[in-house]
């Protein structure tokens, strides 16, 4: 009999999503299953709904998911479970009508999802209401007690999606949940957080009478205040994460077998560590990946032609490369970070056909597509990938797209190379089945309370979570393209672990940071890290109240700076795609800041901002003419280094070489070393005397270069690329926008 409490850890899963609700014929779902298991792949996807297995209150029918569960026991293929809770029964909300969710205006959402599209029953129920909490609590409880009988379920995904929006029911401006409960429990974390009243009127400088009277404004459109940014803390992070956790809870007491419980994201937001809350209620986060989403939309400020207002030193890659880095590669990197290491690293939604929308027909991915997309996501330490979906969608939402398979056929083009490359996977899955065992030596910053003010001052049409997001985005971009590898940090993270894993930290917009947070980057830096921060680091205090001197006292300390002025700056050749000059801003002209001192003979493009210190213990290392807008300074065993302006926008618009050759003398001087220097983009997985490369072009030519095989003198590559042996290194040549993969054995 098999084994499949041990597949998780032991081999690399292929997976596809079998069905969702309307489900197709029993005939057929079971016919593709043998398709799936032809083409390699070794575990199948059950989606079960609230809705449809206890129509009647306290009567289960579980028949359909165990007819489904035995045949895939019979071809010996594993099932991840996934709960969709948030499609409710109708029962329920005649049982409880105060269980439904509550718009800003008092407004109930009478939202009851008929079928599972188009979002997976979104937004549901209030679960902060007593009686759906219970009622949630007993079905999966009685669903675990029987589909737990069979052994090959092999984990149980808690949630399709993170998500409580509303806009499956046309009212997403209402802003959810204001009912009673959620309310209080609001209420019951604040004074946890603050102790008594008379603490959170001190830092949020109100006079409330009553815990009763604070309350997040009811407007569609809340402002930055302090009770705003706190609601939204709240909402995102510790009201999903005590859902998850009580639903985590719930199969667990039920589980003999104690199997693994995950969640998913429709997609990481990236700035957010809200993730890392999830994480920490889970045995491991995942998240789905459209990749086409991200060929489909490219940010209105990115260079998106070749060649255009770009260094021609500088990649520029393609529609399908650049959705590749930033659906595939970024946000594998940010649910990777918010794992704990060793944790499974999945897709739980990896598209497989076209994403059609009702009668818009969408490209259809190539074999080539799934290739680079398997690829990709190896890459960056994959250890499951599952497609949705296996046979072509029959709810007309979605018609006829996102799978594996057409509507009819036993086979397709991507359906084999998925089960081409997944067989690759699956055959090292001494090197796959276990994520990279070591975190990168750079990380960049994100806090949820930075991001969250970023949230709410979207005034005037000017974004700074735009910005915000952007900026992270493009240092991503800049340093994967340096093949300096990379972690997402949370800063409320443990702040002892920085220092023993990270030489170097990059803080991108930080314009709210608490003196909390500031003190711990002090001692980083004192115990021998070396921290990079963009302009107006702490111009805020957590609460969004604008502080004197416009820095951090902690940071303006640690910097060895006062803050003189800031600037906002044009872009480049008149360059509108930021700017708003029909506004009141005074922009200035554009500008590089060059380097002096450590930055000598560097120069850094300046955008949005430009910020203008004065000295007291650091040196300058960037002038603005004879401006000081750049410094670093030693402190203790590290440094640190102030960048006056929004660097992180070079990384996707108006790029040039300059810009990335002033970070690299920055993170070089913190002890960082290229893991390859030259244009091919390599990430690497090993284990024993195997070693496997991935070598990506980012160019819109071929690019050949040599790849160090040192002490593994057997190469061979996945693809058929030509390979050259010249001693200790091999050269090999890369099609443009490709990914290769060289084997290594020693």
């Amino acid at each position: 009999m098999t084994d499949y409490s041990q597949w998780i850890g032991s081999d690399f899963l292929l997976g596809s999503h079998l069905c969702r609700e309307p489900m197709p014929p029993m005939s057929e779902l079971k016919a593709d299953m043998k398709i799936l298991k032809a083409h390699g792949f070794n575990t199948i996807k059950l989606q079960e709904h609230w809705q449809i297995d206890e129509a009647e209150e306290g009567k289960y029918d579980f028949s359909r998911h165990e007819e489904l569960i035995e045949q895939a026991a019979k071809l010996d293929l594993g099932v991840y479970l996934g709960l969709t809770m948030e499609q409710a029964p109708h029962w329920l909300y005649r049982k409880y009508p105060d269980g439904r969710l509550v718009g800003f205006d008092g407004r109930s959402v009478m939202y009851e999802a008929v079928c599972t599209m188009p979002s997976d029953g979104k937004p549901g129920p209030c679960f902060d209401h007593p009686g759906v909490r219970e009622e949630q609590r007993r079905f999966i409880q009685a669903l675990v007690a029987r589909l737990g009988r069979h052994e090959n379920i092999i984990v149980w995904n808690v949630w399709q999606e993170i998500a409580t929006n509303s806009w499956s029911s046309s009212l997403a401006d209402m802003r959810v949940c204001f009912c009673e409960h959620t309310l209080s429990f609001f209420q019951t974390w604040l004074r946890e957080r603050h102790g008594d009243l008379d603490a959170l009127n001190r830092a949020w400088n109100t006079r409330h009478a009553r815990w009763e009277d604070v309350l997040p404004e009811r407007c569609s459109h809340p402002g930055p205040y302090a009770v705003n940014i706190a609601w939204l803390y709240f909402m995102d992070n510790v009201h999903i994460s005590r859902i998850l956790d009580e639903r985590r809870r719930a199969i667990q007491a039920a589980d003999p077998r104690k199997r693994p419980v995950f969640a998913h994201r429709n997609a990481p937001d990236i700035g957010s560590p809200r993730d890392w809350n999830f994480a920490r209620k889970l045995d491991f986060l995942s998240s789905s990946c459209y990749p086409s989403r991200g060929e489909g939309t490219e940010h209105p400020w990115d260079d998106r032609n070749v060649g255009e207002d770009v260094d021609p030193s500088v990649p520029n890659p393609s529609r399908e490369m650049r959705g590749i880095v930033d659906e595939i590669m970024l946000r594998a990197d940010h649910i990777r970070s918010c794992n704990a290491a060793g944790d499974p690293l999945w897709l739980a939604e990896v598209q497989g056909g076209p994403k059609n929308i009702g009668l818009l027909l969408e490209k259809v991915p190539t074999a080539a597509d799934i290739r680079r997309w398997m690829l990709a996501g190896a890459a960056q330490g994959l250890t499951g990938i599952h497609f949705w979906v296996t046979r072509a969608e029959i709810v007309a939402q979605e018609c006829n797209g996102y799978s594996l398979l057409d509507s009819e056929g036993d086979t397709s083009p991507r359906m084999e190379e998925a089960g081409r490359i997944g067989s690759f996977l699956r055959e090292h899955a001494d090197v796959f089945a276990q994520p990279p065992a070591s975190r990168a030596e750079v990380g960049i910053l994100i806090d949820e309370w930075n991001f969250k003010l970023c949230e709410l001052m979207n005034l005037s049409g000017f974004s700074p979570r735009e910005h915000l997001q952007y900026s992270i985005r493009g240092w991503y971009r800049m340093l994967w393209e340096r093949n300096v590898p990379v972690d997402f940090v949370d800063l409320a993270s443990d702040s002892s672990e920085w220092s023993g894993n990270y030489k170097v930290l990059v803080y991108p917009f930080p314009v709210s940071v608490s003196e909390k947070a500031a003190a711990k980057l002090d001692r980083y830096v004192r115990d021998g890290g070396n921290l990079v921060s963009e302009a107006m680091p702490g111009k805020l205090d957590e609460n969004a109240f604008a502080r004197r001197g416009e820095l951090s006292p902690i940071l303006r300390e640690l910097f060895g700076v006062r803050h003189k002025r800031t600037v906002m700056v044009s872009e480049p050749e008149g360059g509108n795609r930021w700017t708003r000059k029909n506004g009141y801003a005074e922009w200035f002209p554009p500008t590089k800041c060059l380097g002096t001192g450590e930055l000598e003979g560097q120069s850094l493009r300046a955008n949005l901002y430009l910020e203008e210190f004065t000295p007291t213990e650091a040196k300058a290392c960037l002038l603005w003419e004879d401006r000081v807008v750049g410094t670093h300074r030693n402190v203790g065993k590290g440094g640190a280094w102030l960048i006056g302006t929004i660097v992180g926008h070079n990384g996707t618009a108006y790029g040039d070489a300059e810009t990335r050759n002033g970070i690299m003398r920055i993170l070089e001087n913190g002890g960082i070393v290229p893991t390859h220097r030259g244009k091919l983009v390599t990430r690497k997985r090993a284990a024993g005397k195997k070693e496997i490369r991935f070598l990506t072009n980012p160019y819109s030519s071929p690019v050949t270069e040599e790849i160090d095989i040192a002490g593994r003198p057997s190469a061979r590559t996945l693809n058929g690329a030509a390979l050259t042996v010249n001693g200790d290194t091999v050269s090999v040549t890369v099609a443009p926008g490709d990914i290769e993969v060289l084997l290594q054995e020693a």
